[in-house]
């Protein structure tokens, strides 16, 4: 693992990198040794879960 942290105060200076990506299980690695979902959640390396963030605009469905 690398030393980025994901606490770090000033994200656009060190971002984290994507180390290896399973698209069709829908998450990926990153180099701080985080998993990040194509739902936005995410698992910490230490164990905390971040929710989904979701903006109103994601619920929205098209009648056909």
């Amino acid at each position: 693992m690398c030393a980025h942290r994901t606490s770090c105060p000033r994200p656009h200076v060190q971002v984290p990198h994507v180390v290896a990506a399973h698209p069709e299980q829908g998450w990926s690695l990153l180099c701080d040794g985080a998993i990040v979902f194509d739902d936005t959640g995410e698992l910490l390396p230490d164990g905390r879960v971040i929710a989904p963030h979701r903006t109103p605009a994601d619920h929205l469905t098209v009648a056909a």
